[in-house]
């Protein structure tokens, strides 16, 4: 991969990631109500849902994915009905305590992965990594020694962001009232990515 190559899919990465999500929201809300340790596993969690859609993207399978319009359409509307639930029990809890300690390691991993990996859209951004920017005469897997690098540095560092930025919040919700209305903005954002999920149309590999 050239220079110019590398330079223009770090930009689309970039965008790609910090352009606010489900993960981000989630990122947002873990930094909100967990100690800032626990909650960078969720980033944890996200990185290795990225590695293995990376990997899964060299192989070819979110090509496959997205050529089939009723397997994505499936796990289209399981993505939109998951995402509008986590929203709906957010507004619900959204007067509750945050658990700050009560949640473990293990669900906060496992609860991010789905997020991450429930989520069609994700195969939208990674086809479109793969079909703009890998070049068919360059062995795969010697232009994925600088993909995934470069991909998993820049995701980490944006929901780390995310994550930090959360906690900025939570610090700064001091306010019962704020409080709640902040977690129900989170709440609404998952709700609001739940709808557009379902709206979105399938993915098309370009030809």
């Amino acid at each position: 991969m050239s220079i110019e190559a590398w330079t223009i899919f770090a930009l689309f990465w970039v965008v790609f990631v910090t352009t606010p999500g489900p993960n981000a929201v989630n990122c947002i809300s873990n930094g909100m109500s967990l100690p800032f340790a626990k909650a960078m596993i969720g980033v944890l969690a996200i990185l290795t849902q990225a590695s293995a859609f990376l990997i899964l993207s060299a192989l070819g399978v979110t090509a496959l994915i997205a050529a089939s319009p009723t397997g994505f359409f499936i796990a289209k509307l399981i993505g939109a009905g998951f995402l509008i639930y986590l929203g709906i029990r957010g507004w619900m809890n959204a007067s509750r305590p945050a658990p700050a300690t009560e949640r473990p390691a293990r669900h906060v991993y496992l609860h991010a992965l789905a997020i991450a990996t429930i989520n069609p859209k994700s195969v939208a951004g990674y086809l479109a990594a793969f079909s703009q920017f890998v070049q068919p005469d360059v062995p795969i897997w010697q232009q994925m020694g600088v993909i995934m690098p470069t991909a998993l540095i820049i995701t980490a560092l944006s929901y780390t962001g995310f994550t930090l930025l959360g906690a900025l919040m939570g610090r700064a919700a001091l306010g019962a009232v704020f409080n709640i209305w902040v977690r129900r903005v989170m709440a609404g954002c998952f709700v609001f990515y739940g709808l557009l999920l379902g709206a979105s149309s399938t993915p098309a590999a370009r030809g």
